[in-house]
């Protein structure tokens, strides 16, 4: 008996001591700074619970504490048309630690992009509720027409479900497509390009291209080639010998002497032509001055030309006059 009151009691202190340690634990993982907040999904949240962790870019800053249908929370006393909105989607309520975030996020966040998703924990199946920044034009926040109870954030949906939604797309856009009428589209497309390779023009170009190409074949064949090779050849060396020769070189020599003189004597030209302006310039200064010396030299012998002029008109009309002298004047009694 004593033996059976001791295991019963050891059995009571050991349930004690883990219900005290139990206590402890809980206690000490509850979040001291939280402030609440909610988010809404319309697509599947499966593997998400109480207790998920909340996590910004991998660090946990907060918890879920609660996962419901919107319909139950705020559809019961509402319009139908709320009611017919609600029934589709599910609230998510997490806590977040303002110790660890700093900044608790704000409608400034949420208009710059702050949004929540739904993230797989590897392979377990759970789900945890990741706040990440994206762009607001392609995630804008749901059109709620109820008051949330808690600050609300908006979601976008989760990875798998962007994939699933475009699988969808792809799949419906597939089956509307007439498969069948586009394989007998392509079986007559096959058949007319057979057709027209076996007795169209493409056949008859096929001919002509094989022709052409024998006709070729012969003329290179009769043009002997490696004969022509090698006359080009020996052609070609022969014209290095000579551009190697001393002839060659004899007149390239000669070449840049004749471009030395030339340059030389292109250096001399300024000079000349500055001579040349000068002996134009004495040239012009020795006309004017024999032009002012025979100026009174042409005068007087035009004067002197007008004189004997006169002397030899007046000789042609009285030569003795001229001659003897002019009579003496006649007196009054003669």
């Amino acid at each position: 008996m004593r033996g059976t009151y001791l295991r019963v009691g050891v059995l009571v202190v050991a349930g004690m001591a883990l219900l005290v340690g139990a206590v402890f634990f809980f206690s000490g993982s509850q979040i001291r700074h939280a402030r609440p907040y909610e988010t809404y999904f319309r697509d599947s949240v499966q593997g998400l619970d109480v207790g998920a962790p909340v996590k910004y870019r991998g660090v946990a800053i907060g918890a879920v504490t609660e996962v419901g249908l919107v319909s139950a929370a705020y559809g019961r006393d509402e319009p139908d048309a709320i009611r017919r909105t609600t029934f589709r989607t599910v609230f998510v309520r997490f806590e977040i630690d303002t110790e660890r975030v700093g900044q608790p996020p704000n409608p400034d966040a949420i208009a710059r992009g702050l949004r929540a998703r739904i993230a797989p924990q590897g392979l377990t199946g759970l789900s945890y509720v990741e706040l990440d920044f994206v762009n607001p034009e392609n995630f804008p926040p749901l059109d709620i027409p109820w008051k949330p109870r808690y600050e609300y954030i908006p979601s976008v949906p989760s990875t798998l479900s962007q994939v699933q939604d475009a699988a969808t797309v792809l799949l419906a856009k597939i089956q509307q497509i007439d498969i069948n009428g586009l394989a007998n589209g392509l079986l007559g497309l096959i058949t007319d390009l057979r057709g027209t390779l076996h007795d169209g023009d493409a056949d008859k170009l096929m001919v002509q291209a094989t022709a052409t190409l024998r006709t070729l074949q012969a003329t290179v064949t009769q043009a002997d080639v490696p004969a022509l090779t090698a006359e080009l050849r020996q052609t070609l060396a022969s014209a290095r010998t000579l551009a190697q020769g001393p002839q060659t070189q004899q007149l390239l020599r000669s070449a840049t002497a004749a471009t030395d003189k030339l340059t030389q004597a292109a250096a001399r030209l300024p000079q000349l032509i500055a001579s040349l302006d000068a002996v134009t310039r004495r040239a012009d200064s020795g006309s004017a001055d024999l032009e002012a010396g025979l100026v009174p030299l042409l005068r007087d012998a035009r004067t002197a030309v007008a004189a004997l002029r006169q002397t030899s008109e007046a000789l042609r009309r009285d030569p003795g006059q001229v001659v003897l002298g002019a009579a003496p004047p006649r007196s009054r009694d003669q």
